[in-house]
Protein backbone atom coordinates (compact mmCIF):
# COMPACT_ATOMS: atom_id res chain seq x y z
CA UNK A 1 0.00 0.00 0.00
CA UNK A 2 2.98 1.99 1.26
CA UNK A 3 4.32 1.67 -2.44
CA UNK A 4 1.10 2.78 -4.47
CA UNK A 5 0.27 5.37 -2.51
CA UNK A 6 3.78 6.79 -3.17
CA UNK A 7 3.31 6.33 -6.84
CA UNK A 8 -0.01 8.06 -6.79
CA UNK A 9 1.68 10.85 -5.13
CA UNK A 10 4.09 11.28 -7.82
CA UNK A 11 1.94 11.22 -10.48
CA UNK A 12 -1.01 13.48 -9.30
CA UNK A 13 2.10 16.00 -8.46
CA UNK A 14 3.61 15.84 -12.25
CA UNK A 15 0.48 16.31 -13.52
CA UNK A 16 -0.11 19.56 -11.10
CA UNK A 17 3.03 20.35 -12.87
CA UNK A 18 2.56 19.82 -16.09
CA UNK A 19 -0.72 21.62 -15.69
CA UNK A 20 0.95 24.40 -14.02
CA UNK A 21 3.28 24.86 -17.31
CA UNK A 22 0.36 24.44 -19.78
CA UNK A 23 -1.90 27.01 -18.19
CA UNK A 24 -1.86 30.73 -19.97
CA UNK A 25 0.21 33.12 -17.45
CA UNK A 26 -1.18 37.20 -17.48
CA UNK A 27 0.68 39.91 -17.00
CA UNK A 28 -0.28 43.36 -16.16
CA UNK A 29 1.20 46.28 -17.80
CA UNK A 30 2.21 49.19 -15.50
CA UNK A 31 2.75 52.13 -18.50
CA UNK A 32 -1.26 51.72 -19.35
CA UNK A 33 -4.63 52.02 -17.49
CA UNK A 34 -6.22 49.72 -20.08
CA UNK A 35 -5.90 45.99 -18.63
CA UNK A 36 -4.29 43.83 -21.40
CA UNK A 37 -3.29 40.22 -21.37
CA UNK A 38 -0.52 38.53 -23.23
CA UNK A 39 0.60 35.20 -23.11
CA UNK A 40 4.46 34.88 -22.36
CA UNK A 41 6.66 33.47 -25.07
CA UNK A 42 8.91 30.63 -22.70
CA UNK A 43 11.79 29.38 -24.17
CA UNK A 44 11.48 25.63 -24.81
CA UNK A 45 14.53 24.54 -22.57
CA UNK A 46 13.07 26.37 -19.77
CA UNK A 47 9.87 24.23 -20.28
CA UNK A 48 12.39 21.38 -20.17
CA UNK A 49 14.43 22.07 -17.48
CA UNK A 50 11.18 22.50 -14.67
CA UNK A 51 9.87 18.84 -16.43
CA UNK A 52 13.40 17.26 -15.58
CA UNK A 53 13.18 19.16 -12.19
CA UNK A 54 9.86 17.48 -11.70
CA UNK A 55 10.63 13.93 -12.84
CA UNK A 56 13.94 14.46 -10.29
CA UNK A 57 11.50 15.26 -7.35
CA UNK A 58 9.60 12.79 -8.30
CA UNK A 59 12.33 10.22 -8.61
CA UNK A 60 13.65 11.05 -5.24
CA UNK A 61 10.15 10.63 -3.80
CA UNK A 62 9.59 7.36 -5.21
CA UNK A 63 12.89 6.03 -4.36
CA UNK A 64 12.51 7.26 -0.65
CA UNK A 65 9.22 5.49 -0.09
CA UNK A 66 10.32 2.15 -1.85
CA UNK A 67 13.68 2.50 0.84
CA UNK A 68 10.91 3.07 3.78
CA UNK A 69 9.25 -0.56 2.73
CA UNK A 70 12.65 -2.70 2.72
CA UNK A 71 13.36 -3.60 6.15
CA UNK A 72 16.72 -2.15 8.30
CA UNK A 73 18.67 -5.11 8.00
CA UNK A 74 18.91 -4.96 4.10
CA UNK A 75 19.22 -1.38 3.87
CA UNK A 76 22.17 -1.38 6.10
CA UNK A 77 23.40 -4.03 3.86
CA UNK A 78 23.45 -1.49 1.58
CA UNK A 79 25.14 1.07 3.58
CA UNK A 80 27.99 -1.34 4.69
CA UNK A 81 28.80 -2.15 0.51
CA UNK A 82 28.36 1.85 -0.29
CA UNK A 83 31.34 2.15 1.97
CA UNK A 84 33.57 0.36 -0.66
CA UNK A 85 33.27 3.47 -3.06
CA UNK A 86 33.82 5.50 -0.04
CA UNK A 87 36.73 4.28 1.76
CA UNK A 88 39.41 4.23 -1.61
CA UNK A 89 38.99 7.85 -1.17
CA UNK A 90 41.17 8.47 2.64
CA UNK A 91 43.73 6.82 0.56
CA UNK A 92 43.82 9.97 -1.42
CA UNK A 93 45.01 11.83 2.02
CA UNK A 94 48.37 11.41 4.47
CA UNK A 95 47.53 8.46 6.46
CA UNK A 96 47.31 10.16 10.31
CA UNK A 97 44.97 12.58 8.84
CA UNK A 98 42.85 9.53 6.96
CA UNK A 99 43.07 7.62 10.15
CA UNK A 100 41.99 10.75 12.22
CA UNK A 101 38.68 11.10 9.72
CA UNK A 102 38.20 7.88 10.14
CA UNK A 103 37.92 7.90 14.04
CA UNK A 104 35.88 10.78 14.29
CA UNK A 105 32.64 9.90 11.69
CA UNK A 106 32.80 6.90 13.74
CA UNK A 107 32.58 9.28 16.98
CA UNK A 108 29.79 10.89 15.20
CA UNK A 109 27.84 7.88 14.22
CA UNK A 110 28.48 8.52 10.43
CA UNK A 111 29.48 5.00 9.75
CA UNK A 112 26.79 2.09 8.92
CA UNK A 113 25.16 0.53 11.87
CA UNK A 114 25.08 -3.21 11.35
CA UNK A 115 21.15 -4.71 11.97
CA UNK A 116 21.70 -7.93 10.96
CA UNK A 117 22.30 -10.57 13.75
CA UNK A 118 24.94 -12.20 13.22
CA UNK A 119 25.06 -16.43 13.18
CA UNK A 120 24.18 -18.67 16.15
CA UNK A 121 27.30 -20.52 15.31
CA UNK A 122 29.72 -17.73 15.45
CA UNK A 123 28.98 -16.98 19.33
CA UNK A 124 31.27 -18.00 21.97
CA UNK A 125 31.62 -17.82 25.66
CA UNK A 126 35.21 -16.44 27.14
CA UNK A 127 36.10 -15.24 30.41
CA UNK A 128 32.22 -16.19 31.30
CA UNK A 129 31.43 -13.35 28.63
CA UNK A 130 29.43 -13.65 25.54
CA UNK A 131 30.87 -12.57 22.18
CA UNK A 132 28.49 -12.45 19.31
CA UNK A 133 31.37 -13.22 17.23
CA UNK A 134 35.28 -13.99 17.25
CA UNK A 135 35.88 -10.67 15.32
CA UNK A 136 37.40 -7.53 17.21
CA UNK A 137 38.98 -4.90 16.18
CA UNK A 138 43.02 -4.48 17.63
CA UNK A 139 43.94 -1.59 20.08
CA UNK A 140 45.49 1.48 18.22
CA UNK A 141 42.69 2.01 16.12
CA UNK A 142 40.56 4.28 18.79
CA UNK A 143 43.56 5.15 21.17
CA UNK A 144 41.58 7.60 23.32
CA UNK A 145 38.18 5.52 23.14
CA UNK A 146 36.29 8.27 21.37
CA UNK A 147 34.11 6.15 18.96
CA UNK A 148 33.44 2.87 20.82
CA UNK A 149 29.90 2.84 20.28
CA UNK A 150 30.38 3.32 16.48
CA UNK A 151 33.25 1.05 16.28
CA UNK A 152 31.20 -1.80 18.11
CA UNK A 153 28.13 -1.18 15.95
CA UNK A 154 29.89 -1.81 12.73
CA UNK A 155 29.92 -5.56 13.95
CA UNK A 156 32.67 -6.03 15.74
CA UNK A 157 32.52 -8.62 18.36
CA UNK A 158 34.75 -6.83 20.59
CA UNK A 159 36.57 -3.26 20.34
CA UNK A 160 40.38 -2.66 22.28
CA UNK A 161 41.19 1.12 23.05
CA UNK A 162 44.31 2.36 23.49
CA UNK A 163 47.23 2.07 24.29
CA UNK A 164 46.40 4.90 27.32
CA UNK A 165 48.98 5.98 29.02
CA UNK A 166 49.00 7.80 32.65
CA UNK A 167 50.03 11.12 31.38
CA UNK A 168 48.81 12.69 28.10
CA UNK A 169 51.96 12.88 25.22
CA UNK A 170 51.95 13.46 21.90
CA UNK A 171 54.70 10.71 20.87
CA UNK A 172 57.19 10.77 18.20
CA UNK A 173 57.60 13.31 15.77
CA UNK A 174 55.34 13.26 12.59
CA UNK A 175 55.22 11.92 9.99
CA UNK A 176 55.15 8.57 11.86
CA UNK A 177 52.68 6.41 9.45
CA UNK A 178 53.70 5.09 5.98
CA UNK A 179 51.74 3.05 4.04
CA UNK A 180 52.99 0.35 2.00
CA UNK A 181 49.66 -0.12 -0.15
CA UNK A 182 50.70 -2.75 -2.02
CA UNK A 183 52.27 -5.49 0.29
CA UNK A 184 48.89 -4.25 2.29
CA UNK A 185 50.81 -3.11 5.19
CA UNK A 186 51.81 -0.37 7.21
CA UNK A 187 54.63 1.11 9.18
CA UNK A 188 54.21 3.25 12.22
CA UNK A 189 56.20 4.50 14.94
CA UNK A 190 53.34 6.81 16.74
CA UNK A 191 55.08 6.23 20.53
CA UNK A 192 51.92 5.67 22.43
CA UNK A 193 50.68 9.08 21.65
CA UNK A 194 47.58 9.65 23.73
CA UNK A 195 45.61 11.91 25.96
CA UNK A 196 46.04 10.04 29.21
CA UNK A 197 43.81 8.03 31.61
CA UNK A 198 41.48 10.86 33.05
CA UNK A 199 40.41 11.79 29.14
CA UNK A 200 39.59 8.42 28.57
CA UNK A 201 37.67 7.43 31.81
CA UNK A 202 35.44 10.25 31.41
CA UNK A 203 34.40 9.02 27.90
CA UNK A 204 34.25 5.38 29.10
CA UNK A 205 32.86 6.78 32.33
CA UNK A 206 29.69 8.24 30.08
CA UNK A 207 29.88 4.82 27.75
CA UNK A 208 29.19 3.31 30.93
CA UNK A 209 26.48 5.17 32.51
CA UNK A 210 24.79 5.23 29.26
CA UNK A 211 24.49 1.77 29.10
CA UNK A 212 23.10 0.83 32.61
CA UNK A 213 20.37 3.45 31.92
CA UNK A 214 19.73 1.42 28.61
CA UNK A 215 19.39 -1.42 30.75
CA UNK A 216 17.39 -0.48 32.88
CA UNK A 217 15.28 1.21 30.65
CA UNK A 218 14.75 -2.30 28.47
CA UNK A 219 14.25 -4.64 31.50
CA UNK A 220 10.60 -4.66 31.73
CA UNK A 221 10.44 -5.56 27.70
CA UNK A 222 13.19 -8.12 27.68
CA UNK A 223 12.53 -11.73 28.02
CA UNK A 224 14.44 -13.40 30.71
CA UNK A 225 15.27 -16.44 28.69
CA UNK A 226 17.01 -14.69 25.92
CA UNK A 227 21.22 -14.60 25.83
CA UNK A 228 22.57 -11.11 25.87
CA UNK A 229 25.61 -10.51 23.99
CA UNK A 230 28.32 -7.69 25.02
CA UNK A 231 29.67 -5.94 28.19
CA UNK A 232 29.87 -2.57 29.64
CA UNK A 233 30.09 -0.41 27.18
CA UNK A 234 27.35 -1.67 24.80
CA UNK A 235 26.32 -4.65 22.03
CA UNK A 236 29.84 -5.86 22.22
CA UNK A 237 33.06 -6.57 24.24
CA UNK A 238 35.10 -3.96 25.83
CA UNK A 239 38.71 -4.07 26.11
CA UNK A 240 41.25 -1.53 27.47
CA UNK A 241 44.67 -1.79 26.33
CA UNK A 242 47.45 0.02 28.90
CA UNK A 243 50.87 1.74 28.28
CA UNK A 244 53.70 3.25 30.08
CA UNK A 245 54.76 6.86 29.57
CA UNK A 246 57.94 7.29 27.64
CA UNK A 247 60.09 9.20 30.86
CA UNK A 248 58.18 6.94 33.06
CA UNK A 249 60.79 5.68 35.08
CA UNK A 250 58.48 3.25 37.24
CA UNK A 251 56.89 1.12 34.50
CA UNK A 252 54.94 -0.66 37.17
CA UNK A 253 53.71 2.22 38.70
CA UNK A 254 52.60 3.33 35.30
CA UNK A 255 50.16 0.65 34.40
CA UNK A 256 49.14 0.15 38.07
CA UNK A 257 48.05 3.59 37.59
CA UNK A 258 45.96 2.51 34.63
CA UNK A 259 44.06 -0.47 36.04
CA UNK A 260 42.59 1.55 39.11
CA UNK A 261 40.98 4.17 37.02
CA UNK A 262 40.07 2.28 34.01
CA UNK A 263 39.55 -1.58 35.09
CA UNK A 264 35.81 -0.55 36.27
CA UNK A 265 34.89 0.27 32.28
CA UNK A 266 36.87 -2.64 30.95
CA UNK A 267 35.87 -5.58 30.12
CA UNK A 268 39.21 -7.29 29.41
CA UNK A 269 42.47 -5.75 30.16
CA UNK A 270 45.19 -5.52 28.39
CA UNK A 271 49.13 -4.80 29.57
CA UNK A 272 51.01 -3.70 26.41
CA UNK A 273 54.77 -4.77 26.72
CA UNK A 274 55.41 -5.02 23.11
CA UNK A 275 55.56 -1.89 21.46
CA UNK A 276 58.47 -1.39 19.38
CA UNK A 277 58.08 2.69 19.46
CA UNK A 278 58.41 3.16 23.08
CA UNK A 279 62.37 2.79 24.23
CA UNK A 280 62.98 -0.26 26.57
CA UNK A 281 59.55 -1.66 26.72
CA UNK A 282 60.26 -4.72 24.62
CA UNK A 283 62.63 -5.47 27.84
CA UNK A 284 59.41 -6.09 30.13
CA UNK A 285 59.32 -9.31 28.50
CA UNK A 286 61.60 -10.97 30.30
CA UNK A 287 61.14 -13.49 32.18
CA UNK A 288 62.09 -12.10 35.67
CA UNK A 289 60.59 -8.01 34.19
CA UNK A 290 57.26 -10.31 33.05
CA UNK A 291 56.99 -11.75 36.52
CA UNK A 292 57.28 -8.97 38.59
CA UNK A 293 55.02 -6.70 36.32
CA UNK A 294 52.29 -8.91 36.28
CA UNK A 295 52.15 -9.60 39.92
CA UNK A 296 51.78 -6.10 40.75
CA UNK A 297 49.40 -5.44 38.12
CA UNK A 298 47.27 -8.24 39.39
CA UNK A 299 47.49 -7.25 42.78
CA UNK A 300 46.15 -3.98 42.02
CA UNK A 301 43.51 -5.11 39.89
CA UNK A 302 42.54 -7.76 42.88
CA UNK A 303 42.48 -5.47 45.73
CA UNK A 304 39.68 -3.43 44.05
CA UNK A 305 36.02 -4.04 44.96
CA UNK A 306 34.34 -6.13 42.44
CA UNK A 307 30.88 -6.80 41.99
CA UNK A 308 29.29 -10.33 41.14
CA UNK A 309 31.01 -10.36 37.82
CA UNK A 310 34.61 -10.33 39.55
CA UNK A 311 37.65 -8.43 38.31
CA UNK A 312 37.78 -7.90 34.67
CA UNK A 313 40.53 -10.39 33.08
CA UNK A 314 44.12 -9.69 32.32
CA UNK A 315 46.06 -9.95 29.40
CA UNK A 316 49.76 -9.79 28.16
CA UNK A 317 49.96 -8.65 24.69
CA UNK A 318 53.60 -10.17 22.85
CA UNK A 319 56.15 -9.16 20.26
CA UNK A 320 56.47 -11.50 16.97
CA UNK A 321 60.31 -10.36 17.33
CA UNK A 322 61.01 -13.28 20.33
CA UNK A 323 63.27 -16.46 20.48
CA UNK A 324 62.27 -20.04 21.14
CA UNK A 325 63.58 -18.75 24.90
CA UNK A 326 61.47 -15.61 25.28
CA UNK A 327 58.47 -17.52 24.17
CA UNK A 328 58.99 -20.69 26.90
CA UNK A 329 59.41 -18.25 29.46
CA UNK A 330 56.68 -15.90 28.77
CA UNK A 331 54.94 -18.75 28.84
CA UNK A 332 55.90 -20.28 31.66
CA UNK A 333 55.14 -16.52 33.42
CA UNK A 334 51.30 -16.96 31.74
CA UNK A 335 51.28 -20.63 33.43
CA UNK A 336 52.51 -20.19 36.92
CA UNK A 337 50.53 -16.66 37.68
CA UNK A 338 47.44 -17.60 35.69
CA UNK A 339 47.23 -15.32 33.25
CA UNK A 340 43.65 -14.91 31.89
CA UNK A 341 45.24 -14.69 28.54
CA UNK A 342 47.87 -13.63 25.62
CA UNK A 343 47.45 -11.20 22.49
CA UNK A 344 49.52 -12.80 19.57
CA UNK A 345 51.16 -10.30 18.53
CA UNK A 346 52.28 -6.54 18.06
CA UNK A 347 53.72 -5.35 15.04
CA UNK A 348 57.10 -6.54 13.66
CA UNK A 349 60.38 -4.34 13.06
CA UNK A 350 61.69 -7.08 11.00
CA UNK A 351 61.29 -6.51 7.29
CA UNK A 352 59.68 -9.55 5.25
CA UNK A 353 61.82 -10.34 1.64
CA UNK A 354 58.74 -9.14 -0.28
CA UNK A 355 58.53 -5.86 1.54
CA UNK A 356 62.27 -4.80 1.16
CA UNK A 357 61.85 -3.87 -1.98
CA UNK A 358 59.11 -0.95 -1.29
CA UNK A 359 60.82 1.76 -0.37
CA UNK A 360 59.03 2.65 2.47
CA UNK A 361 60.26 -0.03 4.12
CA UNK A 362 63.32 1.74 5.22
CA UNK A 363 61.18 3.86 7.96
CA UNK A 364 61.82 2.69 11.33
CA UNK A 365 58.82 1.42 13.25
CA UNK A 366 56.61 -1.36 13.62
CA UNK A 367 55.63 -3.51 10.52
CA UNK A 368 51.28 -4.91 10.39
CA UNK A 369 49.37 -6.07 7.90
CA UNK A 370 49.59 -8.95 5.31
CA UNK A 371 53.23 -9.55 5.66
CA UNK A 372 53.04 -9.74 9.19
CA UNK A 373 50.47 -12.80 9.31
CA UNK A 374 53.24 -16.01 9.01
CA UNK A 375 55.12 -14.59 11.28
CA UNK A 376 52.56 -13.90 14.14
CA UNK A 377 50.74 -17.18 13.07
CA UNK A 378 53.72 -19.60 13.63
CA UNK A 379 54.49 -17.44 17.28
CA UNK A 380 50.73 -17.84 18.07
CA UNK A 381 50.84 -22.06 17.27
CA UNK A 382 54.18 -22.10 19.30
CA UNK A 383 52.80 -20.08 22.13
CA UNK A 384 49.85 -22.46 22.11
CA UNK A 385 51.48 -25.39 22.74
CA UNK A 386 53.61 -24.09 24.87
CA UNK A 387 50.61 -23.14 27.06
CA UNK A 388 49.38 -26.27 26.51
CA UNK A 389 45.69 -24.85 25.81
CA UNK A 390 44.81 -23.56 29.32
CA UNK A 391 45.17 -19.65 28.21
CA UNK A 392 42.99 -17.91 25.97
CA UNK A 393 45.03 -16.36 22.88
CA UNK A 394 43.85 -13.61 20.84
CA UNK A 395 45.02 -14.12 17.56
CA UNK A 396 46.26 -10.32 15.82
CA UNK A 397 48.67 -9.93 13.20
CA UNK A 398 47.77 -9.77 9.26
CA UNK A 399 44.07 -10.86 9.07
CA UNK A 400 42.55 -9.24 6.19
CA UNK A 401 40.19 -12.22 4.86
CA UNK A 402 37.52 -15.00 6.80
CA UNK A 403 40.14 -17.29 5.14
CA UNK A 404 43.09 -15.63 7.23
CA UNK A 405 40.96 -15.57 10.41
CA UNK A 406 40.19 -18.83 10.40
CA UNK A 407 43.91 -19.80 10.20
CA UNK A 408 44.22 -18.42 13.09
CA UNK A 409 42.05 -20.39 15.17
CA UNK A 410 43.37 -22.81 13.60
CA UNK A 411 46.62 -22.24 15.30
CA UNK A 412 45.43 -21.86 18.24
CA UNK A 413 43.44 -18.21 18.52
CA UNK A 414 40.13 -18.20 20.83
CA UNK A 415 39.72 -14.96 19.30
CA UNK A 416 40.91 -12.83 16.81
CA UNK A 417 41.36 -9.17 15.65
CA UNK A 418 41.90 -7.09 12.62
CA UNK A 419 43.73 -3.56 11.97
CA UNK A 420 45.68 -2.73 8.82
CA UNK A 421 42.89 -5.11 6.62
CA UNK A 422 40.29 -2.58 8.09
CA UNK A 423 42.25 0.33 7.46
CA UNK A 424 42.51 -0.70 3.93
CA UNK A 425 39.30 -2.65 3.53
CA UNK A 426 36.98 -0.46 5.38
CA UNK A 427 33.74 -1.13 7.15
CA UNK A 428 32.44 -3.53 4.35
CA UNK A 429 35.22 -6.40 5.57
CA UNK A 430 34.18 -6.88 9.14
CA UNK A 431 30.97 -8.89 7.58
CA UNK A 432 33.00 -10.31 4.87
CA UNK A 433 34.89 -11.88 7.10
CA UNK A 434 32.15 -13.42 9.78
CA UNK A 435 30.78 -14.85 6.82
CA UNK A 436 33.39 -16.36 5.83
CA UNK A 437 34.22 -18.02 9.43
CA UNK A 438 30.52 -18.82 9.68
CA UNK A 439 31.03 -21.06 5.63
CA UNK A 440 34.07 -22.62 7.65
CA UNK A 441 32.65 -23.87 11.69
CA UNK A 442 31.97 -27.02 10.71
CA UNK A 443 35.61 -27.66 10.44
CA UNK A 444 36.64 -26.38 13.78
CA UNK A 445 36.11 -29.45 15.79
CA UNK A 446 38.79 -30.47 13.60
CA UNK A 447 40.95 -28.06 15.48
CA UNK A 448 40.13 -30.41 18.77
CA UNK A 449 40.66 -33.55 16.54
CA UNK A 450 44.32 -31.69 15.89
CA UNK A 451 45.53 -30.33 19.32
CA UNK A 452 44.89 -34.38 21.06
CA UNK A 453 46.81 -35.49 18.63
CA UNK A 454 49.77 -33.25 19.26
CA UNK A 455 49.94 -33.76 23.04
CA UNK A 456 48.88 -37.68 22.30
CA UNK A 457 52.17 -38.20 20.00
CA UNK A 458 54.72 -35.65 21.88
CA UNK A 459 54.20 -37.58 25.06
CA UNK A 460 54.27 -40.84 23.19
CA UNK A 461 57.67 -39.92 21.54
CA UNK A 462 59.07 -38.79 24.61
CA UNK A 463 57.57 -42.01 26.94
CA UNK A 464 59.26 -44.32 23.97
CA UNK A 465 62.74 -42.41 24.27
CA UNK A 466 62.57 -41.56 20.15
CA UNK A 467 65.00 -38.77 19.55
CA UNK A 468 64.97 -39.15 15.74
CA UNK A 469 63.17 -36.07 13.77
CA UNK A 470 62.56 -38.43 10.77
CA UNK A 471 60.41 -40.75 13.46
CA UNK A 472 58.92 -37.51 14.94
CA UNK A 473 57.87 -36.38 11.00
CA UNK A 474 56.11 -39.83 9.93
CA UNK A 475 53.97 -39.71 13.14
CA UNK A 476 53.47 -35.95 12.16
CA UNK A 477 52.59 -37.31 8.87
CA UNK A 478 50.27 -39.95 9.97
CA UNK A 479 48.58 -37.11 11.99
CA UNK A 480 47.65 -35.31 9.62
CA UNK A 481 46.63 -38.59 7.53
CA UNK A 482 43.84 -39.00 10.82
CA UNK A 483 43.36 -35.61 10.39
CA UNK A 484 41.64 -35.26 6.70
CA UNK A 485 39.98 -38.64 7.28
CA UNK A 486 38.19 -36.51 10.41
CA UNK A 487 37.64 -33.75 8.43
CA UNK A 488 36.13 -35.78 5.49
CA UNK A 489 34.07 -37.44 7.76
CA UNK A 490 32.43 -33.62 8.73
CA UNK A 491 32.05 -32.89 5.64
CA UNK A 492 29.82 -36.00 4.87
CA UNK A 493 27.67 -35.68 8.17
CA UNK A 494 27.31 -31.99 7.42
CA UNK A 495 25.95 -33.17 3.58
CA UNK A 496 24.18 -35.91 5.38
CA UNK A 497 22.28 -33.42 7.45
Amino acid sequence: MTRKSAFRFVKECLNQKLKSMAAPRHYTSSSSSSTSSAKPNLPHSSRKGRLFTGSTIGLVIAGGAYASTVDEATFGGWLFNATKVVNPLFALLDPEVAHRLAVSAAARGWVPREKRPDQQILGLEVWGRRFSNPVGLSAGFDKNAEAVEGLLGLGFGFVEVGSVTPIPQEGNPKPRIFRLRNHGAIINRCGFNSEGIVAVAKRLGAQHGKRKLDETSSTAISSGDEVKHGGKAGPGILGVNIGKNKTSEDAAADYVQGVHTLSQYADYLVINVSSPNTPGLRQLQGRKQLKDLVKKVQAARDEMQWGEEGPPPLLVKIAPDLSKQDLEDIAAVALNLRLDGLIISNTTLSRPEGVQSNPMSKETGGLSGKPLFSLSTDILKDMYILTKGKIPLIGCGGVSSGEDAYKKIRAGATLVQLYTAFAYGGPALIPQIKSSISNHAFLLPDLHLQIALDFIFKDLIVALGFQFRQSFKLIINFRFQLKLIGVVVLQILTLVD
